[in-house]
């Protein structure tokens, strides 16, 4: 699809706020006569920069400063672009936006200049996504990997990937259009061999792009326990600062406490729950309500344990109102008071009563143990580490990269008479993958998408 004759664009495309620089950002067609009546008749060379006054409709100074013109189709949204660059007041800009608008453009929408790109075949659906990934990264790691797949290696992998399975497919076509010919195609071509070539291509890719969703999401990880346990001093040891309030008075956390931390590059959302307990405090119960809420969403659950009480009746109650499928770390605290060492134990499913299948001793006072209970928390996700070959991934490219995976296995599952059905399942499977890039993309999932990214973008 080409957007060649849409409207003009216009956007502030620096964030809000007070700042030095401020940028209007528009794409249209035909944008040199635009730029002549806001430039009082100058004309710009594409590709330098222009130093004027940008002027309002009477032909007086709104700003001055810098104007780029990137011409169609050398520019990022394929159309004519132009940058204004001037003082990054809110107030300047705003009248520099209005004066755009009276001259006919409209405010773009959210991810408009990005979604002309795409439609103008600029970049791919993939490449598209990671702009707003770069914009939200956070970490240096995901910001790599974002600049990865912007520049287009995952896309690479995904159309290596479909000009494989086309070519496995015309072999099957090729079967079936001629089945009076003696020679079989799949035979002498090695089909079954391109096929399994095609699955450990495929597994490869997965493997990379579960374990770049994993540093684009991260995990939401909730500290739970019976009342003055220690989960608030376990949360400031992992956060490095006092962001929940301590005390040896029970309930003094009465609403969730939030907290992000970043661990190898991992985003860790960390949750100090009020103790899920019976309580007729109406403020505490708000909190114990959000605490439950919490639960249900997280993936991880650290567990603390006082050793001394062991799981007692209050504890009890708390792990009965966990999820089953919820993976939990048991955490028995100060260990420094007990003279103990920081120890890890993994594999303890059924021996232990909080049914975690790791424990860690640790204080969070001393700090000991900490870095334990860090590697367990990016083991329980699967995280192998950064490599090379990584870049971030969303839950709609493994869900297609999986429904890929399945059609090629019931592929590689049929027999010799099942042509037809083997060639369904590889046309299945290379439509899955073209979603990935958007060569195959629904328009409602489209709008999905380009809907989440920031204005002037």
């Amino acid at each position: 699809m080409n957007t060649t004759h849409s409207p003009t664009i216009a956007a502030i495309a620096t964030a809000s706020g007070r700042g030095g620089v401020g940028v209007i950002r528009l794409s249209g067609k035909d944008l040199l006569p635009f730029v002549q009546r806001i430039t009082g008749g100058k004309i710009p060379k594409p590709r330098t920069a222009l130093y004027t006054d940008f002027l309002d409709a009477h032909g007086k100074t709104i700003d001055n400063g810098l104007l780029l013109y990137f011409a169609a189709p050398a520019s990022f949204t394929g159309e004519d672009v132009i940058e204004l660059q001037g003082h990054g007041g809110q107030i300047v800009l705003q009248m520099l936006l209005q004066r755009c608008l009276e001259l006919g453009a409209r405010i773009a929408e959210a991810g408009e200049f990005t979604k002309r790109a795409f439609l103008n075949n600029k970049i791919d659906l993939a490449q598209a996504e990671s702009v707003a990934d770069l914009i939200d990264a956070s970490s240096q790691q995901a910001a790599r990997m974002a600049i990865r797949s912007l520049k287009g290696e995952f896309s690479n992998q995904i159309h290596q990937l479909v000009e494989d399975l086309i070519t496995l497919r015309m072999l099957v076509e090729a079967t079936l259009d001629f089945p009076e010919e003696d020679i079989d195609f799949l035979q002498s071509a090695d089909a079954k061999g391109k096929l399994r070539a095609l699955q450990n291509q495929l597994a490869h890719i997965l493997t990379n792009a579960q374990q770049g969703a994993i540093l684009r999401e991260g995990m939401t990880v909730v500290l739970v326990g019976a009342p003055n346990v220690g989960k608030s001093s376990l949360l400031n040891a992992l956060a490095g600062d006092d962001v929940a309030i301590v005390t040896d008075i029970a309930g003094t956390t009465r609403d969730t406490v939030r907290e992000q931390i970043t661990l190898d590059g991992i985003p860790i959302h960390m949750i100090d729950t009020a103790g899920l307990r019976q309580t007729n405090d109406i403020v505490e119960k708000i909190g114990i309500e959000r605490s439950e809420k919490a639960v249900q969403n997280a993936d991880i659950a650290l567990i603390l344990i006082d050793p001394d009480n062991g799981v007692n009746e209050t504890t009890r109650e708390i792990l009965f109102r966990l999820p089953e499928n919820l993976k939990r770390i048991e955490i028995q605290n100060k260990i420094d008071l007990r003279n103990e060492q920081p120890e890890r134990v993994d594999n303890l499913s059924g021996s232990l009563k909080s049914g975690a299948d790791t424990l860690i001793k640790l204080s969070a006072k001393t700090g000991a143990g900490l870095d334990l209970l860090k590697q367990a928390l990016l083991a329980q996700i699967g995280w192998q580490g950064e490599s090379e070959g990584l870049f971030l991934a969303r839950t709609r490219h493994l869900n297609a990269l999986e429904t890929a995976q399945f059609e090629l296995n019931l592929a590689a599952d049929c027999g010799h008479h099942q042509i037809e059905l083997l060639a369904e399942h590889l046309r299945l499977a290379q439509m899955a993958c073209s979603e990935i890039t958007g060569e195959f993309t629904a328009d409602d999932l489209l709008g999905v998408i380009f809907s989440r990214f920031c204005i002037g973008k």
